[in-house]
């Protein structure tokens, strides 16, 4: 019992790291660090690291949370935790 725990405690977490890890190039990334090289590209009429920064990265956010419980249901299914 103990080790089904431990494996999807470690599941959950490395889910919860590689989600972290998009959110944060999204976010952090595209609106910030790479924004003088995305510029150069335009999307809706507007340069592509200003969008991200005002709303692709919300379109992101949203769809790791879709992605997180699709994933975690799974997860769940697999270790005999859904409700």
């Amino acid at each position: 019992m103990r080790e089904r725990h431990d494996a999807y405690w470690r599941e959950n977490v490395r889910l919860l790291i590689t989600l972290m890890s998009i959110w944060f190039l999204c976010s952090f990334g595209a609106g910030i660090l790479f924004r003088d090289y995305l510029d150069r590209f335009m999307i809706g009429g507007y340069p592509l690291g200003f969008w991200f920064a005002q709303q692709g990265s919300i379109y992101v956010f949203i769809g790791l949370i879709f992605f997180y419980v699709w994933k975690m249901r799974r997860i769940e299914r697999k270790y005999d935790l859904d409700d």
